[in-house]
């Protein structure tokens, strides 16, 4: 299966990619451009913020609840015009929102880390029924929240420590029901987990930061098969399209030398892979 070039506008850290349901549409982030971006009738949009913002989940058609440096805030998008809904980390300049997804109940998890990375300076939240709940701390860089389809687990990764985790979820209420595990291990490769997605069958597509490439796993973390991107710097997928069928990957620029921006010209674009896989519909945000 070939990548090829969704959008051509060039992120820095391109991130949070999200197929909204209802409006058949893909949104994704720049995250140190301060930007918002996706296309209309093909034609490419955006929408400029004055701090680094990275993930959102839908609300309805026309809003989405996005994760900010200091803030989770309802989005309009036809009007756009923002409200805080809770703040995030607002006290802790140093920290911003990263990797962050819907989850089958409604609720919101969202990872947070350090500006530059700072060892240990992040955690994973999950808001839910109005309250902002530590899940994990002491985290790196926070990346490949995602869900088992059938709700019984959550995953996410320290991406510094190479290691996707599995959490069980208590089923009335989506909170954790036992501590986590390691799922996947990716320290004897050398591999560095990024943002994931799971599809209908509650396989686990990796993005691997400077692999230039998409990993499939199994629930039970064997690895099943790779798909090339021609970014090296792939950050995080996305299923959508019709059916939800494709696949769209994200990617970034930031920090690659000449000699890597000229071998693949197209670092920090956002890409599409036709038919990769069964994936499912975004869960709507109830706040």
């Amino acid at each position: 299966m070939n990548a090829a070039r969704h959008d051509d506008r060039i992120c820095k850290l391109g991130e949070g990619p999200l197929w909204h349901p209802a409006r058949k549409q893909l949104f994704w982030f720049d995250i140190l451009g301060c930007r918002l971006l996706s296309q209309q009738g093909g034609a490419p949009v955006e929408w400029q913020f004055e701090e680094n913002v990275s993930a959102a989940g839908w609300l309805d058609h026309d809003t989405l609840l996005i994760a900010s440096e200091t803030a989770l805030f309802r989005f309009d998008l036809t009007q756009g015009t923002r409200e805080v809904v809770f703040p995030l980390e607002a006290d802790l300049p140093a920290t911003r929102s990263n990797d962050g997804r819907a989850d089958p109940w409604g609720g919101f998890w969202i990872g947070t880390m350090g500006k530059h990375a700072e060892p240990g300076a992040g955690s994973i939240y999950r808001f839910y029924g109005g309250e902002l709940r530590r899940i994990a701390g002491e985290i790196s860089v926070s990346n490949a929240i995602c869900f088992a389809p059938d709700s019984s687990a959550a995953y996410y990764t320290d991406t510094h420590s190479r290691q996707v985790m599995r959490v069980p979820l208590e089923p009335q209420t989506g909170w954790p029901a036992g501590s986590a595990q390691v799922l996947i291990d990716l320290t004897a490769d050398g591999l560095n987990p990024d943002g994931a997605v799971t599809d209908a069958d509650g396989n686990i597509w990796i993005a691997q930061w400077g692999a230039a490439r998409v990993a499939q796993y199994s629930p039970q973390g064997t690895f099943l098969s790779a798909l090339a991107v021609p970014a090296l710097q792939a950050s995080c997928p996305a299923f959508g399209g019709a059916g939800l069928r494709d696949l769209y990957v994200t990617s970034a620029s930031v920090g690659l030398d000449a000699a890597e921006k000229t071998a693949r010209p197209h670092n920090g674009k956002t890409f599409v892979i036709a038919n990769a896989g069964q994936g499912l519909p975004e869960p709507k945000v109830i706040l």
